[in-house]
């Protein structure tokens, strides 16, 4: 262990450990009625849990020898209302533990250390890359896009007041920490209805004003006072992008009039946030001159957040113009003085512009079919017989459209909010600016047709095509289609109107690769070598045709569904992928957990700027990995893919993990407006699924299945072929491997068997578990071998740490689900007792929260 690991665990057993402790006693204060009692009997369940798991007890035998030898309680109703109390114990002690991580962060991370910026400007000095810096900056940029993925299971309040008690916690408030906690224990964590699409916009703005806004300035300013001249104002160096309110793909709750709400939202808020910062900046900037400009820019502000007619005369440059006039009067005038405080705002006007976030529009392939079809059947702006023309004549045709479409005339609600939709882009432009809404994505694309569709469906929706201030991009997401990426895109390159699009978005195309369904479809490895591969073919396939291709990855928390040590992945690319930009989604549960606070947001930014611009400036790898490598993890990820779809294809698979974890329940949890499957009725299909429930649900087992199935049989099958030296080499010199094997390490580290072991012997679902079991052991031992260590994430102390605290805290949740998943499974099969059913499926779900929030990246 290093020096610095060293002594951030240190601190973190200190700053978060110690406290928790202390301040878990204050919890013994909190308005719930026998709150004392219910902490004591708490504690001494957690025992129980821990021997009982030790003895290969069942959850259920641990819960019922608990009430039976520890508590007078008899009555099964007394009984499930002392495990809801539990439930809410837990749940603020998990807010406790989060709110003490995120106050520790400055102390516990080396804020200067390498992936920062300040390392990398010194890592510029020493090797003298001052003017490649200036020139990677041109057009280097990290796009984070917010997303409203149901993976956020804290409500808003409570995610201010794990912000408030974390400030609380850094001054050592003692009376604000007691106070916060009182409110905590009288906020209530289940939200009784699902929040609507614009809820969700308007909680992820919150982050954006909040944090975002700060942070970002934070960073803008540190480049530029190290490197004035490296700043290109024409290119924002970060950029944020949204997609509540913008995506529709399988919700059908988001409509046009939401849309166009959201994009007002995002002005309102970015001209809030200029407005307080030039209120700031009037208490310092009091000299002659200056004064009654920024007046005038006040006023204007103002009348635009409070005077609804005022919303659409003011443009970005506006604001900026008086910002850049006032820096000259400063510079030539008044000695520079208080000039960083002015640059830290006009860095922040030239990135957010009026638009704050670009709001990304998406929707499913097949949708844009039938609006088509509908189109052609009634406004007769498409030929009529177009159903029954073969791919390539559909492309001739749609690229050939013109016209406007009345969305009046439809019935369909799907047809006419796809057609409204397109429309109204325009005007979202014209108040946001273009950088406003300007993206348009197509999920589950599968072909070149798939795109032009879209393109069509624009130019009957009043667009021209020499004025489509629009990206089209492709979302590719199964491992199929993942291979067959580069052909399509081989397709569009050579589509002359297509192309002639391009030209005219300076040839520059947008791909979306899809980490989730991927991962489902071809489990861990397969999912992220396809990635790969299809990124390497890609980039070269665009090359040959002079186009900059740029990759938005649609990732997740949890490394299953493209999380984890994000910034490593991008680290460790060669030349052979394209790097110009870093675009990514941040979701749900990641936005609080890795953004969550300012400290926490610019140390991860940072690390992805730093990402980049190192591997582009100091790498002299011209390919991320050499012919040999490539092969062996070709081979790999076929060995895993096997056994994972071994898995998959049993014929208990899916009933296996709708039984045994809450999966069927995900639904009713009402933390998103999305639904959790793709089709609501029918038979239960896993490509119905959804991803994040699918991963969700894994986690909750305690069994990760996503994350690791399929490693340790792909390395022991390497191990058998003789070929162990060559894999041991590749983890000794790739980074993107080692990396891959770190987050599969954190996976598994999650993972806790003893909690389903009672399944092992079951008639039904043992085979399954025992596959899984042997899979995790396997994987595990071969992990040790490959790194010479005996337990996992042994390289990083106080991310292990922090999940043994936090597995250790929610031990008694994971252990009361369970048995309420077998107590309504018993009385949904005798159909006795339909009240104590729904109060042990409230118990259920109840407990998903705090399993969930625990685990920090998990669905």
């Amino acid at each position: 262990m290093s020096y610095q690991s060293s002594q951030g665990l240190q601190q973190f057993k200190n700053l978060v450990g110690i406290k928790f402790q202390l301040y878990n006693s204050l919890f013994t204060s909190l308005p719930f009625h026998r709150i004392e009692k219910t902490g004591i009997l708490l504690s001494l369940l957690l025992t129980i849990c821990e021997e009982g798991y030790k003895k290969k007890q069942s959850p259920g035998q641990i819960i019922e020898e608990f009430f039976e030898k520890h508590t007078t309680y008899m009555k099964e109703r007394e009984r499930a209302d002392i495990l809801f109390r539990f439930v809410q114990y837990v749940e603020r002690q998990i807010v406790l533990f989060d709110a003490l991580e995120d106050a520790a962060f400055r102390d516990v991370n080396d804020m200067g250390g390498a992936g920062t910026l300040k390392h990398l400007l010194s890592e510029v000095i020493q090797t003298g890359k001052e003017e490649a810096l200036t020139e990677k900056l041109k057009d280097y940029s990290v796009l984070m896009v917010l997303t409203a993925h149901p993976t956020q299971f804290y409500p808003g309040p409570v995610l201010g007041i794990i912000n408030d008690l974390s400030r609380a916690v850094i001054e050592n408030n003692a009376g604000q920490i007691n106070l916060y906690l009182q409110q905590l224990g009288k906020t209530p964590f289940l939200k009784k209805q699902k929040p609507t699409p614009y809820d969700e916009a308007i909680s992820l703005v919150w982050y954006l004003e909040n944090v975002f806004y700060q942070a970002c300035g934070k960073i803008l300013s540190s480049l530029q006072n190290q490197f004035p001249d490296a700043i290109d104002k024409n290119n924002a160096v970060i950029k944020m992008g949204f997609w509540p309110g913008g995506d529709r793909d399988g919700n059908p709750f988001v409509t046009v009039d939401i849309t166009k709400k959201v994009a007002e939202a995002l002005r309102g808020a970015i001209i809030k946030c200029y407005y307080l910062d030039v209120r700031r900046l009037k208490r310092r900037l009091t000299f002659k001159g200056v004064d009654t400009i920024l007046a005038d820019l006040e006023e204007k502000l103002y009348n635009n957040i409070f005077i609804p007619e005022h919303t659409t005369d003011l443009n970005a440059q506006e604001v900026l113009s008086p910002l850049l006039q006032i820096r000259e009067i400063l510079i030539y005038q008044h000695n520079s003085l208080f000039l960083h405080l002015l640059d830290n705002l006009i860095n922040k006007v030239q990135a957010f512009g009026l638009h704050f976030a670009t709001l990304d529009i998406r929707q499913e392939s097949t949708v844009h079919q039938n609006v088509l079809v509908a189109v052609a059947a009634k406004d007769k702006l498409v030929p009529e017989n177009y159903a029954s023309l073969d791919d390539k004549e559909k492309m001739a045709v749609l690229t050939g459209l013109s016209g406007s479409a009345h969305p009046e005339l439809y019935e369909d609600k799907l047809v006419k909010d796809t057609l409204e939709t397109i429309a109204s882009i325009r005007s979202i432009q014209r108040a946001n600016g273009e950088q406003g809404c300007y993206r348009y994505i197509i999920s589950q694309c599968n072909s070149a047709l798939n795109v032009l569709e879209v393109f069509g469906l624009f130019l009957i929706s009043g667009w021209k095509k020499d004025k489509m201030t629009i990206d089209i991009v492709p979302l590719f997401e199964t491992v199929d289609d993942l291979q067959h990426a580069a052909a399509i895109m081989q397709e569009l390159y050579t589509n002359k109107v297509y192309k002639k699009h391009l030209q005219g978005r300076n040839n520059k195309q947008t791909i979306m690769l899809g980490f989730s369904d991927g991962t489902k479809d071809g489990g861990y490895l397969m999912a992220n070598w396809s990635i790969y591969k299809a990124k390497e073919e890609l980039t070269s396939i665009s090359k040959e045709y002079g186009i900059d291709v740029v990759f938005f990855d649609g990732r997740g928390g949890p490394p299953a569904r493209g999380g984890g040590k994000t910034h490593k992945f991008y680290a460790s690319m060669g030349r052979n992928i394209s790097n110009k930009e870093i675009q990514l989604t941040i979701q749900g549960q990641t936005v609080s957990s890795n953004f969550g606070t300012v400290d926490t947001a610019q140390y991860n930014i940072e690390q992805m700027v730093h990402a980049g611009i190192s591997n582009d400036l100091f790498s002299s790898k011209e390919v991320t990995l050499q012919a040999d490598e490539e092969e062996l993890l070709q081979q790999l990820s076929v060995d895993s893919y096997k056994a994972y779809s071994a898995l998959k294809d049993h014929p208990y698979f899916l009933e296996y993990l709708n039984e045994i974890s809450p999966l069927r329940f995900y639904n009713e949890t009402n933390i998103a407006s999305r639904p959790s499957r793709r089709k609501s009725a029918g038979k239960l299909e896993l490509k119905d699924l959804r991803a994040i429930p699918y991963v969700g649900a894994w986690s909750q087992l305690k069994q990760n299945v996503t994350g690791y199935y399929g490693v340790g049989k792909a390395l022991q099958a390497m191990d058998k072929r003789g070929r162990w030296e060559e894999v041991k080499h590749l983890y000794d010199n790739s980074l993107f491997f080692r990396t891959l094997l770190d987050n599969c390490e954190m996976a598994m580290k999650k993972c806790f068997f003893p909690l389903t072991e009672h399944y092992s012997d079951h008639p039904v679902y043992g085979e399954i578990w025992n596959l899984i079991y042997k899979e995790y052991e396997l994987t595990q031992k071969y992990i040790f071998k490959l790194t010479g260590k005996n337990e996992l994430m042994a390289d990083y102390p106080v991310e292990q740490l922090s999940i043994q605290m936090r597995e250790r805290i929610v031990l008694p949740l994971s252990t009361l689900q369970q048995y309420a998943l077998t107590k309504f499974q018993q009385l949904e099969k005798s159909g006795e007792n339909k009240s104590m059913k729904e109060v042990y499926e409230k118990l259920i779900i109840r407990s998903s929260f705090g399993i969930i929030n625990a685990a920090r990246n998990s669905a």
